[in-house]
């Protein structure tokens, strides 16, 4: 099991950046493909982005060319670094952990992560 720890959520204004952190603890960080979550109010949970063992991404359509993964084994933390945030973007972000053989794939389907922070809320406002 690994502790997943977010932070860097915040308030900002339409057009604006953020860069989310999640930092872990626990177990041997590169072992675990890592995913970006989030969920707004009164909807499921959905995908944001991946970052497999060996630093391949995949993102959902609507954050393409916005937003970007990261990791830093080194450091047991993968960062989304959010650009040009939209008020559809509000929602509570969460990362999560999978341990895992494969250096390519991470899943998209939040059923697949094991590990789950506690979240942290990004508000974009117009």
């Amino acid at each position: 099991q690994v502790q997943l720890v977010e932070s860097g959520g915040a308030l900002v204004q339409a057009g604006g950046s953020l860069r989310l952190s999640c930092a872990a603890s626990g177990r041997t960080f590169s072992s675990y493909a890592m995913g970006w979550f989030r969920q707004a109010p009164g909807k499921e949970r959905e995908f944001v982005a991946t970052v497999s063992r060996g630093g391949s991404t995949v993102y959902t359509d609507s954050v393409k060319g916005r937003f970007t993964v990261s990791r830093d084994n080194a450091k047991s933390t993968v960062y989304l670094q959010m650009n040009s945030l939209k008020p559809e973007d509000t929602a509570v972000y969460y990362c999560a952990a999978r341990m895992t053989d494969s250096l390519y794939i991470a899943p998209r389907v939040a059923s697949a992560y094991t590990d789950w922070g506690q979240g942290t809320q990004v508000t974009v406002s117009s």
